[in-house]
């Protein structure tokens, strides 16, 4: 590392999910159970409040709520499958591959040191309260990142471990 140099935005051992997005999760869900002995937990989500970037490409110009479906493999390495949202970030990409996620100690700061590296801001979720907890940034080249406020995490280890929300 050159003098100065803060190491890694992002640290590998906080890598906990790659995501795919899916026009058809229950299809997805089943080959990787068949072909790659995946077993995913109950569905995920519903309506999360978000910020989107406006026309001119602002950030936070665009509130809104989005119907979220998702599914996270017990099995590990863990795997989300998500529901695709035609015209949104959530799009299924051409490859399959939609994120990696990463588990954050702060959330806004690892969100500025990402922009400041060149990330772009492509939406961010926020709680009731209006306190971001997660966010996709996308870059010059790679896959687009998801970072995930830690305070998330024994929620999320709950359900991987049970399969279950409840």
């Amino acid at each position: 590392m050159a003098e100065g140099d803060q190491g890694p935005l992002l640290n590998a051992e906080d890598q906990y999910h790659v995501g795919i997005v899916s026009d058809d999760p229950a299809a997805t869900m089943a080959r990787l159970t068949e072909s790659l002995g995946y077993q995913c937990a109950d569905l995920i989500g519903g309506p999360v409040s978000v910020s989107l970037p406006g026309k001119d490409g602002g950030y936070g110009d665009k509130d809104t709520t989005v119907e979220i479906r998702a599914w996270y493999s017990v099995t590990t390495p863990r795997l989300e499958v998500v529901q695709s949202i035609p015209g949104t970030v959530w799009s299924r990409a051409d490859s399959g591959l939609h994120h990696l996620g990463y588990w954050v100690d702060d959330l806004g700061a690892t969100i500025d040191a990402l922009e400041a590296e060149g990330y772009a801001r492509e939406a961010v979720g926020k709680l009731p309260n209006g306190q971001p907890y997660w966010a996709y940034l996308s870059g010059p080249t790679g896959p687009r990142l998801e970072v995930v406020s830690r305070q998330l995490q024994p929620i999320m280890e709950h359900y991987f471990t049970t399969g279950s929300v409840a």
